[in-house]
């Protein structure tokens, strides 16, 4: 469903042990909501609890989970992370994507 690249992993891992959570247990949260240039941008964020309708994911070690309206928009996405001097930060490839903003976090179908 969702990938996760080698970068994005070990940004994930560390980011959660900033902050307090636990990349055994605990999850990325991946969403989809309305917003952006593009007029659909990425939410992603830490978690520690599933809802109904949740779909969990695991790819190169991380837990990953998505909602149920998310789902069909993330279909085969990478996650990845640039950092260094011009990194992007986390930089979702989404094959769906017809068009993406020029900073990548919004996207129309």
């Amino acid at each position: 469903m969702i990938k996760v690249s080698e970068s994005a992993k070990r940004r994930i891992a560390a980011l959660m042990q900033e902050d307090g959570y636990d990349a055994m247990r605990d999850f990325v949260r991946v969403g989809v909501k309305s917003g952006g240039c593009s007029g659909l941008s990425y939410e992603l964020k830490f978690d520690q609890t599933r809802t109904e309708g949740d779909k969990l994911f695991e790819d190169n070690d991380v837990k990953i989970v998505v909602d149920k309206k998310s789902v069909l928009y993330l279909a085969g996405t990478i996650l990845e992370y640039s950092g260094g001097l011009n990194g992007k930060g986390f930089v979702f490839n989404n094959p769906n994507a017809q068009r993406t903003c020029g900073c990548g976090e919004s996207f129309s179908l």
